[in-house]
């Protein structure tokens, strides 16, 4: 595979990077991303991936664009009001880069086909920025069983979350690890609880750089830390989440690094 003068030119702040290059610019082009959620958390996502070149993005979602949505969710406009989210994104992803393949499925995850969508799908990466924890735990275990990095993302309020779980190395954990079971606690929806629209955009477009590095690595490795955003007060932490050795999930599944590769209330972003 070699890039074209239109691509030399369309990347060419990425091929500079001397921890992209063009190697790493042309391992983004043979990636496939699949996103759980085109909502807060996805809109942000999938314009910075697809304007990043990564050649497959593939998306996973049945609600349609709504008046609300739109203080937030900034990949979709007023005239889309009513349009599959899915539909408006695959719009939206052909005008911003032709070199991308977007697959759009209108349907939701769920613990009865997530393991099969994995399946079919096979990406590189999964970015699940879904909205309630059995999908988010559904998501989690396929990831797991299928060994594909897990890229999870949350906002409620003013706080957001962000961690990348590879639960079947032996020195990382996995989403279970960290979560455990899904709390016996009622869920709220961002429409009850509320969420400041620009900090999707900034978790959003976090996540999309640790689906990216996911990818074509560079840098440190994320795996296993979990990054908290608190708006009010402007600060970021990250912290380091341990492996718990007694998981039902990934105990017992663990090998050596793959080279290849609390979320604790996430709301309806």
């Amino acid at each position: 595979m070699s890039l074209s003068d239109a691509q030399l030119d369309r990347y060419a702040r990425h091929i500079v990077l001397r921890e992209v290059g063009g190697a790493g610019q042309m391992r983004l082009l043979a990636s496939h991303v699949l996103l759980i959620g085109a909502g807060g958390i996805g809109s942000p996502a999938i314009q910075y991936l697809a304007a990043a070149g990564v050649g497959r993005i593939s998306v996973i979602d049945d609600d349609t664009v709504a008046l609300s949505n739109l203080q937030r969710q900034t990949l979709y406009g007023t005239d889309q009001i009513g349009t599959l989210k899915v539909a408006a994104a695959k719009m939206a992803v052909a005008r911003l880069n032709p070199d991308v393949r977007f697959d759009a499925i209108e349907t939701r995850i769920t613990p009865d086909n997530a393991a099969a969508l994995l399946r079919e799908h096979a990406p590189n990466a999964i970015l699940d920025g879904s909205d309630n924890f059995a999908t988010r735990l559904a998501v989690a275990d396929a990831a797991l069983v299928a060994r594909i990095p897990l890229i999870s993302a949350a906002v409620a309020e003013f706080e957001g979350q962000l961690g990348t779980f590879r639960g079947w190395e032996a020195d990382k954990p996995c989403y279970r690890c960290f979560v455990g079971a899904d709390p016996e606690r009622a869920e709220a929806t961002c429409a009850e609880q509320g969420v400041l629209g620009a900090l999707t955009g900034v978790i959003g477009s976090l996540a999309a750089l640790e689906a990216i590095r996911a990818c074509a690595s560079f840098g440190e490795d994320s795996a296993g830390k979990l990054l908290l955003v608190d708006a009010l007060s402007l600060r970021f932490r990250s912290l380091t989440l341990p492996k718990d050795p007694g998981c039902p999930a990934c105990a017992g599944t663990q090998t050596g690094s793959n080279s290849s590769g609390t979320i604790a209330q996430p709301s309806n972003a």
